[in-house]
């Protein structure tokens, strides 16, 4: 049995996915799914760059094909996919993105990663436990977000179904719920402290035709 399982996953991709506003990606972005990569033995990492993110203001936001520029810059040379398929796929709202692309890509194994800011605020996403229920979670550590995360409605409801990074590299690992946690070193990247010291970023952008690295889709660099 473990043979054949073995086996099988060979013909599977196992892929984290890292959402967000990307605005701008930056090294630290890079930085912690090249760590991700490594800790979860994952084929890739990719980043969903979103068109919007319901929880974040729209004002000071760039353009999505000047954040997709910035990621694709950022990812050169690694198992990095920035991609901007949410906007093809018609998804706003993360639950709903995780279960099209489960239905796009149903020969992939999908995680889902965040950093513990985001898990103390879990549950103030739409269906955060359809979300859990979707995939594994794995949780990166950041400093001054633990215990929050932790002691959150989302993150005491997900403790009873801690696991290892190991558990991954088996079959029953891929179930959901499952919550994993990772230490990582603070990164103290940000892109707002970007955005300050170069409000004009996106204008480097601008007018550079790109395509999609996972749809392969060609991406207008100007798009909103």
């Amino acid at each position: 049995m473990g043979g054949a399982w073995a086996r099988a996953s060979k013909a599977l991709k196992t892929i984290g996915l890292l959402g967000g506003s990307f605005n701008p990606a930056h090294g630290g972005h890079r930085r912690i799914s090249l760590f991700v990569l490594k800790a979860l033995g994952l084929d890739e990492v990719w980043w969903l760059v979103s068109p919007g993110n319901p929880l974040k203001p729209k004002e000071d936001m760039a353009p999505l094909g000047a954040r997709l520029a910035s990621a694709a810059r950022q990812a050169r040379g690694t198992r990095i996919v920035p991609t901007a398929i949410e906007r093809e796929l018609g998804t706003r709202y993360t639950v709903d993105t995780l279960r099209a692309l489960q239905r796009r890509y149903p020969r992939h194994r999908f995680v889902w990663l965040m950093g513990s800011d985001n898990l103390a605020q879990l549950h103030r996403w739409r269906d955060w436990r359809g979300i859990a229920r979707t995939m594994p979670i794995a949780v990166i550590a950041r400093p001054g977000y633990d215990g929050a995360a932790r002691a959150s409605l989302a993150g005491a409801w997900l403790s009873r179904y801690r696991r290892t990074a190991a558990s991954l590299r088996h079959r029953a690992g891929w179930s959901a719920p499952a919550l994993i946690y990772l230490r990582f070193d603070p990164d103290s990247r940000s892109a707002t402290a970007i955005r300050r010291a170069d409000p004009d970023w996106a204008r480097r952008y601008a007018g550079k035709a790109q395509r999609d690295r996972l749809t392969h889709h060609p991406v207008d660099p100007d798009i909103a």
